[in-house]
């Protein structure tokens, strides 16, 4: 039996599949958590993927391997290939106003006909802005600049030579100075961003092609960012909207069409596959849950039974989510807010509706940007920890206005590093076929009333106060 590894490096922990490179059976797994923040040392990912192998058993019988982690991640190395600074996360936001810069100096049609997207905080372009203008000093010791991938991806290979260092269309789409379309880096928009374009930048590797081999002998992947890895991983098709719920909420698809959408609502990635994956972000998913629990003093399942115990629409109540500022749509300073408190509606149970649908709605105008830009719709794929909630599956189609499939849980982002690493190992024109995960299939009627009541609401949300 021939072995692979997946690895997920996400933001809040890494985790390590072992499969059946030919049927791709699970073999046995291993997870450590990562720091809390929205700046990290990154040799704090090193240490948590050597506690996930561990917990995993080791990497006894594995051939080959490949990463995907979290994407835009700004990671700064000096000539030497230390680490300036801790990286800079995508969730981190202190970059909003460079992304205001960047978008006013070029204009947001320029930006998003050069590379797919418009700048907002999150992306790796506007946080070489922020260091440029506020570490100088950092700015200059930075010889090259890499995603919390390609970094684990080269520390996997050993070598220290920043020659090294390489990435894949996937994560690369996502910096804001490489175009997924022409499959290359634009330097001019980089020396926009960071004032020079003599830093050193990875090389972009295509689907299946190798990056090398670690110390040890085991083949590794090119990896990908983490929502083409989970994309690979659950095997989307034309026509499927892979929805996810973690730590940002994320809709995208696997599709031929390319997106350029100058309002900015649409980043236009790249696919892991060679396709492309436009995709919309939301800062604020599963955490929404999380912290609507604690008010009301219940654990997910609870908050699960209130919800559905609430009337759709929960009489009005409206919880609009943007509990972290958000970046779709894109307002990095906005505070979260409820609307429409009522004697009916100061309930638990309403509250608890009020909570899932809202977040629900968000991704519903995400979803609708998808279907305007072109790209088929016909089932949302849910995942993600929040899909756990029989709530959120069983009111989505309803928000949605579609069927929804939840596939059993797992680590699909992983899951996607090992299939892509099947398929460097045994080379062929696409990844390996592998079974395809179980799925319930959800269904219910349109409330189009709920989405129609959010939409009235959503635009009164306050800026986050000093």
């Amino acid at each position: 039996m021939s072995l692979v590894a997946g690895i997920d490096s996400s933001t809040q922990s890494c985790t390590v599949v072992i499969r059946d490179a030919a049927t791709g059976e699970l073999v046995r797994s291993g997870r450590a958590p990562h720091p809390p923040g929205t700046e990290v040392d990154p040799n704090a990912w090193w240490d948590a993927l050597q506690g996930a192998i561990a917990d995993a058993g080791g990497l006894d019988g594995v051939e080959a391997m490949a990463v995907a982690g979290q994407q835009h991640g700004m990671v700064c190395l000096d000539a030497d290939g230390e680490v300036v600074r801790p990286a800079l996360l995508w969730n981190d936001t202190r970059s909003a106003g460079a992304a205001a810069d960047l978008v006013a100096e070029l204009g947001a049609k320029e930006w998003a006909a050069a590379v797919g997207l418009v700048p907002v905080a999150s992306f790796t372009a506007t946080k070489l802005r922020w260091l440029a203008t506020h570490e100088p000093e950092n700015a200059a010791r930075t010889a090259a600049v890499c995603l919390p991938h390609d970094w684990l991806t080269w520390r996997l290979r050993g070598t220290g030579s920043l020659d090294d260092l390489v990435t894949d269309r996937s994560d690369a789409s996502g910096t804001g100075y490489f175009s997924g379309i022409t499959g290359e880096y634009r330097l001019d928009l980089l020396e926009r961003a960071f004032g020079r374009a003599d830093v050193r930048l990875p090389r972009v590797l295509g689907p299946a092609e190798a990056a090398g081999r670690t110390p040890d002998g085991v083949l590794l992947g090119p990896g990908a960012g983490d929502n083409a890895g989970a994309a690979l991983g659950l095997g989307a098709g034309d026509g499927d909207v892979v929805v996810s719920l973690g730590t940002s909420g994320v809709v995208s698809a696997v599709t031929t069409t390319a997106a350029a959408d100058d309002t900015g609502i649409i980043a236009g990635f790249a696919s892991a596959t060679g396709e492309n994956l436009p995709i919309v972000v939301t800062l604020n998913s599963a955490r929404v849950l999380d912290a609507t629990a604690r008010i009301l003093g219940v654990d997910h399942d609870e908050l699960a039974r209130l919800a559905l115990s609430a009337p759709a629409g929960a009489d009005g109540l409206v919880l609009v989510p943007y509990l972290e500022g958000e970046r779709t749509p894109n307002r990095p300073d906005a505070t979260g807010a409820l609307h429409g408190l009522t004697l009916t509606s100061c309930t638990p149970a309403h509250v608890a509706r009020a909570a899932v649908e809202g977040l629900l709605c968000g991704l519903a105008d995400a979803l609708d940007a998808l279907v305007t830009a072109g790209v088929s719709v016909r089932r949302a794929l849910l995942v993600g920890g929040a899909a756990r909630s029989d709530a959120v599956a069983r009111i989505a189609p309803a928000v949605f206005g579609r069927p929804v499939l939840r596939p059993t849980p797992g680590e699909y982002v992983a899951d996607g590093a090992a299939r892509q690493a099947a398929w460097v190992l045994a080379g062929g024109d696409g990844p390996p076929e592998w079974t395809a995960a179980d799925t319930e299939t959800f269904e219910a009627d349109p409330t189009p009333f709920v989405r129609e009541r959010y939409a009235q609401v959503r635009e009164l949300t306050a800026p986050r106060r000093p």
